[in-house]
């Protein structure tokens, strides 16, 4: 079944606190009829909505066609961290891809986080980018690997952290769950529903013509096509994420839609009792626990996830579990919203930005680390769609293989591994 429309209204935002708390324009008209232009885009989030923009300053034609309104998926729904590097760590990638490539790659993850924070600084100032996202780790986790990459990215890259153990740790983040961390003040977090807004506003200034409640049945080289319209493009961009429906076999070989869900809760009495730095935290789980207060005092916590299409009927439970097994000192605290959001996830959990055709570009399984990361590849997009693909070349280099036996397996293959994953993490192991 689609990811489209399995879990949401139609044309309508979730009822999330950020939702609550952003303010989106009017509803944008559909797609009728025939259109033209240099680019055309399947999805307004975060990829699409920056390429489109970078696509337009660079004064090409170029129309964006979203299901539902723009910032509806993940895009306007995640935990808004804007992090540092990938999902696969820099020592990896340089034994996979050699040194050149993967210092070529940390250069390009830094740009992304400085897009992401210039941006807001002068088209978002709601959005409220603050600096600092701690990566902590669970008793009996991987301090040792956190203490070691952090070693390394101060040694290889002139990159530096802030390692913190026990107490010390604890005292930033005050939970008895984790025995330490690191702290990377160059990292950050944002509103990710007003970023969104602000990118799609910023786009149509430039000349961005954007389509809502549009639904593509049809992407190919060439061509958009809806139930009432199309539109024809040399240059075609698949920016769907975990909602792309299965519009093509290459892509959906490669990326997999699981769902994740968030809490807000009511306003803390202190919120200072959980976070004594308002900084962003995600953890060594393989299903990661992740958290951040927002701007009036509830803490925003994510941290389970299920692997088919539909949400389950109970999303509170677990995920209110989870979040007292870290912070036991707010077990009178409810939530006042809890959502859940689709993305894309490949096999390696970094993004897969690709060609798929000549003229077929596509970019996606950002696998939770997209906040940053997409805004470096929708810029390299539209890099190599006006004819400089250096950058694009290098983000294309990141491994993304097949899921075995390609799109019919994917999602039960990776609920086997995942639930192998979630009982580790359940044991300490």
């Amino acid at each position: 079944m689609n990811p489209l429309f399995r879990n949401d209204k139609p044309g309508e935002f979730p009822a999330s606190w950020y939702a609550d708390t952003a303010t989106p324009p009017p509803a944008r008209p559909p797609l009728k009829g025939a259109q033209t232009a240099d680019v055309a885009i399947l999805g307004a989030g975060f990829t699409g909505l920056t390429a489109a923009l970078e696509l337009a300053r660079k004064g090409l034609s170029v129309v964006v066609v979203e299901a539902h309104r723009a910032g509806f998926g993940a895009s306007g729904r995640n935990g808004g961290q804007v992090g540092s590097g990938y999902n696969i760590d820099q020592a990896t990638l340089e034994r996979e891809l050699g040194d050149t490539a993967a210092h070529a790659l940390w250069d390009l993850s830094m740009d992304a986080k400085a897009m992401v924070r210039d941006f807001c600084t002068e088209h978002a100032p709601d959005a409220r980018f603050m600096p600092g996202v701690a990566h902590g780790a669970c008793r009996g986790g991987e301090l040792s690997e956190i203490k070691e990459n952090a070693e390394h990215l101060a040694r290889n890259y002139g990159f530096e952290t802030e390692f913190y153990e026990g107490d010390a740790f604890r005292s930033i983040v005050q939970s008895p769950v984790y025995e330490g961390g690191a702290i990377d003040r160059d990292a950050g977090h944002v509103h990710p529903l007003r970023y969104c807004l602000a990118l799609a506003r910023e786009a149509e200034k430039a000349g961005v013509t954007i389509f809502e409640n549009s639904p593509v049945n049809d992407a190919r080289q060439g061509r958009l096509t809806t139930n009432e319209g199309h539109v024809d493009a040399p240059n075609i961009v698949l920016c769907g994420n975990g909602y792309l429906p299965a519009l093509n076999a290459q892509y959906a070989s490669r990326v997999c839609p699981i769902n994740s869900f968030i809490g807000a809760t009511e306003p803390l009495p202190d919120a200072s009792a959980i976070l004594s730095q308002d900084i962003a935290v995600a953890d060594d789980r393989f299903v990661v626990n992740y958290f951040r207060l927002s701007e009036d005092g509830r803490l925003l916590f994510g941290g389970r996830e299920n692997y088919g299409i539909g949400f389950p009927k109970d999303i509170t439970t677990r995920l209110r579990q989870r979040m007292l097994h870290l912070f036991p000192q707010i077990s009178g605290v409810e939530f006042s919203h809890v959502w859940g959001g689709t993305l894309g996830i490949t096999m390696r959990r970094v993004p897969l930005v690709t060609e798929l055709k000549t003229g077929l570009w596509a970019a996606g399984g950002f696998s939770g680390h997209g906040v940053a990361l997409t805004a470096i590849a929708g810029r390299c997009l539209a890099e190599a769609i006006a004819q400089d693909r250096t950058r694009f070349d290098t983000l294309a280099q990141l491994p993304t293989p097949p899921f075995p036996g390609g799109a019919l397996s994917r999602a039960p293959l990776l609920t086997l591994a995942m639930t192998w994953y979630s009982l580790r993490d359940k044991l300490g192991l």
